[in-house]
């Protein structure tokens, strides 16, 4: 046993109490072979007994302690107790969450001795813990919302600038001064649209105009995704549009922090670079080569972008690990090859320390230029890690080193636990660094082969490219399938011919796209970078034909909404699946079939939803289409609705005296639809109507936050627009006996990402104001794009 294993194991007895680990070789002995892999004697279904059976448990679980496995579970259960934390439906104060952990810590001390209790209580103490991290940023964060809808003269400074694909300019604003009203809790930074901009406008410059704020929006469903919780995180405290062009202050202005003049320096050169991209390559194709070296995507058609997600490669223009990946590879590639040209050099110093460390600088600045947004953060986070386990003579590519990512980014941003990013990366990067080892592992234990006649160069030539296409693909499905059950919760989609889209794709961006972004990003300052981005172009153009082609010819990728509690069933089996490297790992198939069974059985598939404003509403219909109250609804909230209840068409409204089998019959401010139960719906916004509706019909929706429930004890099912406001969108469902049973987006009383809505007209009772509310809707539908 080597001085490394020696230490790994005094590691191991210091963090569980000083448990003998030795104890544990003559149990590995029984269920690992000669070549390390699982006797199949022992396996659970080879055993004679119950004893055989627990004692081949126990043998087990002592290997996967030896291991390190439970040093793999750490992030698991923090993440765990930062997502319970965000699931409460009351905020919870900072004191007994600390003395949760202060009284857990004592009891793993008093449990010193008796390891498999002191283990149950380290986990109690994980969870807490992640529970007081995300707490803590909570209270750090402390973002201040707008309550309302306001119309104000602005004057802010100028933190980025992004050129969108509509011609608009879409800009984050600090917050310096209002007039017109003065807002008594004006936000601290805003993100609002201009049609243009004054002649050189630019980073950390002040400019002034009237706008349009509004608030975040919550989610358009329950369990969607909640526009107000990332805001809060990401410091947005409203957003809007100017209405008209804005100006540039003239005069003394504030002088910036420092950290705020770097922030400028860093997104003037951002903004730089992203125009000289798109002046060189032209097209959809600069516009995507910007995003993959600048991180700005606003100028991305979304017809384009719509291909992408539809075939599965919109990963490829999201700054990702794949892309911190490519980049600090290339430079190492790059540099080893350039050390090698010095023999003397390369044999007498450790070469490949020095390129790991020149490409972890070199991320470092990627990121920099990217715009350093949380995705791009995680990313870097996973790539430093590896580089620098290869400076200090460990293995780069472990799930040891994928557990310390994971706890460096839970306990810097527990928010991100609860979003679609972080999750899908963290499954894709732990499946295929388990599949990996598996295989390792399952190479190794073989026999060798024999000594072939070495092939010829074009035999060799063709054995390689059949390799790297059959690692391709298993890369693309193992990724795929982790992934799947994410995006379905999320987006309600899956990606039918995304193993094809990146069979076809990969091997573009990886030899061609990505190299030649880091060979203009080197070259640009020389001016010598026409060529590389030239070449970056034609591979983007590339990418784009295959995921066009594709999306074209995919069948419907809808699953509808899932059930939440198959997927924590299925997301417990893929942590216990990629985890395990025993025969425990057959644990794994309790809650994966627990989690498919409930997937298949329960159907979660809403029949009517509302919007948060009352305006919209849309019912499910019996031969899978949705019909709509509106003539012109909204085109994000239906699009999510439309995936959620598995629909392919949408049914407008018709006019009274029109046939209409199925779908809303409007006839003035009244719109009445009957569902397939029996039950009638009807949305109005006139009183009178809502009263003769009472009683007769299963749900009313009356658009009118001034008047008060008119059907109380009718059996009516009655939404008011103050209802919907103070509760958020709302969900129902009708039962066997045709009763409505509803579920709102928002639970009382208010968390801090949610507590702005009280202030809200609608939430106090108020009718809406007569003047400036066109343009809101639009507004908020500007962060569609944070979703994806």
């Amino acid at each position: 046993m080597g001085g490394e294993e020696h230490a790994e194991i005094d590691e191991r007895r210091l963090f569980f109490g000083g448990t003998d680990l030795a104890r544990t070789d003559g149990a590995r002995s029984q269920i690992f072979g000669r070549r390390g892999r699982i006797s199949w004697r022992t396996r659970l279904g080879k055993a004679r007994d119950w004893t055989d059976i627990t004692r081949s448990a126990r043998a087990a679980f002592e290997a996967e302690i030896d291991r390190g496995t439970p040093f793999l579970c750490i992030p698991v259960f923090i993440g765990a107790g930062a997502l319970t934390y965000f699931a409460l439906p009351h905020e919870p104060t900072l004191l007994p969450l600390t003395a949760l952990v202060f009284g857990l810590l004592s009891l793993c001390w008093w449990l010193r001795t008796h390891f498999a209790w002191r283990l149950l209580a380290m986990s109690g103490l994980l969870v807490a813990s992640g529970a007081v991290s995300a707490k803590i940023e909570t209270l750090t964060a402390g973002t201040r919302i707008l309550g309302s809808e306001v119309t104000t003269r602005l004057t802010g400074r100028v933190e980025l600038i992004e050129q969108q694909a509509s011609g608009r300019v879409r800009l984050t604003l600090r917050v310096l001064d209002t007039r017109r009203p003065v807002l008594r809790y004006a936000p601290d930074i805003v993100r609002v649209t201009a049609s243009s901009m004054p002649q050189n406008a630019g980073i950390g410059e002040v400019i002034e105009g009237v706008v349009r704020l509004i608030s975040p929006s919550g989610p358009v469903r329950p369990y969607s995704y909640d526009f107000s919780f990332q805001s809060y995180f990401s410091g947005i405290g409203a957003i809007g549009f100017f209405m008209g062009a804005p100006e540039i202050v003239e005069g003394e202005r504030p002088e910036p922090a420092l950290w705020m003049r770097g922030m400028a320096w860093v997104q003037a050169l951002r903004q730089k670079m992203a125009a000289r991209i798109t002046e060189t390559i032209g097209g959809p194709e600069g516009a995507i080569a910007a995003a993959l070296i600048t991180g700005i995507r606003a100028g991305i058609p979304e017809q384009i972008n719509e291909a992408l997600r539809i075939t599965g490669l919109y990963h490829v223009i999201s700054i990702s690990g794949l892309h911190m990946a490519l980049v600090g590879g290339t430079l190492m590639v790059a540099l080893r090859s350039v050390f090698a040209l010095a023999p003397n050099f390369a044999m007498r110093r450790p070469v490949k320390k020095y390129a790991a460390v020149i490409a972890l600088l070199a991320a470092a600045f990627y990121l920099l230029i990217s715009g350093a947004d949380v995705a791009a953060q995680r990313s870097f986070i996973m790539l430093a890690v590896m580089l620098l386990a290869i400076v200090f003579d460990r293995a780069a590519l472990t799930m040891r080193n994928l557990a310390i990512s994971a706890i460096i980014i839970l306990l810097i941003s527990p928010h991100e636990v609860a979003g679609p990013s972080f999750q899908m990366s963290f499954a894709a990067t732990a499946a295929l660094v388990a599949s990996y080892a598996a295989w390792t592992s399952y190479r190794a234990g073989q026999e060798p082969r024999r000594r072939r006649s070495t092939p010829s160069f074009p035999g060799r030539i063709v054995r390689y490219s059949f390799a790297a296409a059959i690692a391709l693909a298993a890369t693309s499905i193992i990724a795929g399938g982790a992934t799947a059950l994410f995006s379905a919760w999320h987006f309600q989609q899956v990606s039918p011919l995304g193993l094809f889209a990146n069979l076809a794709a990969m091997p573009i961006v990886s030899v061609v796209v990505m190299p030649m972004a880091v060979a203009a990003s080197i070259l640009m300052p020389l001016g010598l970078d026409a060529l590389p981005l030239l070449a970056m172009g034609e591979g983007i153009a590339a990418v784009i034909t295959v995921a066009q082609w594709l999306a074209e010819r995919s069948f419907y990728d809808s699953t509808g909404a899932i059930p939440g509690a198959s997927v924590l069933l299925l997301a417990a089996g893929l942590a216990i699946l990629t985890m395990s490297q025993t025969s425990l790992r057959w644990l794994a198939a309790a809650p994966i079939a627990a989690g498919l069974t409930v997937l298949v059985l329960v159907d979660a598939r809403p029949d009517v939803l509302i919007a948060e404003d009352g305006r919209l509403v849309a019912m499910r219909l019996s031969d899978g289409a949705v019909a709509v109250n509106q003539s012109r609804p909204r085109g994000f909230a239906l699009e999510n609705w439309q995936r959620a209840m598995r629909a392919t068409t949408v049914v407008r409204p018709q006019a009274e005296d029109d046939s209409l089998e199925q779908g809303f019959i409007c006839s003035g401010k009244t719109c009445t639809a009957r569902h397939e139960s029996g039950n009638t719906i009807v949305h109005t916004a006139d009183e009178e109507a809502a009263r003769d509706a009472c009683g007769r019909t299963a749900l009313l929706v009356l658009a009118d936050a001034t008047t008060p429930n008119p059907c109380a004890g009718s059996g009516t099912l009655t939404l008011t627009t103050r209802d919907l406001a103070v509760h958020g969108a709302a969900e129902v469902r009708f039962d066997a006996q045709g009763r409505a049973q509803i579920r709102h987006a928002i639970s009382m009383p208010y968390r801090p990402w949610h507590d702005h809505r009280r202030f809200s007209r609608a939430a106090r009772g108020l009718p809406e104001r007569t003047t400036a509310t066109q343009g809101a809707a639009g507004a908020n539908s500007e962060t569609k794009e944070t979703v994806q």
